[in-house]
């Protein structure tokens, strides 16, 4: 599979020769659909937590008198019925959201979406991705240069100079390969992938 080779102004200046088993491969929809929402589902606390009738803060007193209103008997405010009363079945704060994805399905996954993202042009590969100083400014200016707004850059190495400048930058996230998730793939516009990035996708997702 040949993917273009971008240079420092964005510009395709040649092809890049890169391996068919992992951006060669026919796409699975059902197959990125699961390993995605098994992504946003695993990422998930299950803190949440709702009160039922006991937990919630209440009187005991009896609204009204039982008879002779008209209204519906009732004798606290905390039934699921009234407003601000317990739920009748609330979410529990230890329930488990976690989805089980096979190493092999997600690898499959994972070298489908980077196949779609190379049929639809979305990918690219650059040299390197570096910067001689911690500065914003200048990751930004790159960017431009290149007519980029929402970019993923999956770079062989992050060291600290491109983590720093890159970290405050609004739709921008550069990652090793390791850290490479299908909800970002998917997300971002346009994925940049550095050559020696390219030689570790190869090692994982093949």
């Amino acid at each position: 599979m040949q993917l273009e080779l971008l240079n420092e102004q964005g510009q395709a200046s040649s092809k890049y020769d890169a391996p068919e088993t992992v951006f060669g491969r026919e796409y699975n929809e059902d197959l990125v659909h699961q390993i995605v929402v098994a992504f946003q589902a695993n990422a998930r606390q299950g803190t949440r937590a709702q009160k039922d009738r006991e937990q919630v803060k209440h009187s005991t007193k009896k609204p009204f008198k039982q008879k002779g209103t008209g209204r519906a008997r009732a004798g606290m405010t905390s039934s699921p019925l009234w407003r601000g009363g317990g739920r009748i079945f609330p979410n529990s704060p230890d329930e488990n959201f976690t989805q089980k994805i096979n190493k092999k399905m997600y690898r499959a996954g994972m070298a489908s979406i980077f196949s779609q993202l190379a049929r639809e042009g979305r990918l690219a590969v650059v040299d390197s991705m570096k910067v001689d100083s911690p500065k914003t400014k200048q990751l930004a200016a790159r960017f431009k240069a290149m007519n980029l707004e929402s970019v993923l850059v999956i770079a062989e190495e992050v060291d600290e100079n491109l983590y720093l400048a890159s970290r405050n930058l609004v739709n921008v996230l550069v990652v090793e390969p390791r850290y490479a998730d299908p909800l970002s793939l998917v997300h971002y516009k346009k994925v940049l992938v550095t050559k020696g990035a390219i030689d570790k996708l190869k090692e994982m997702f093949a």
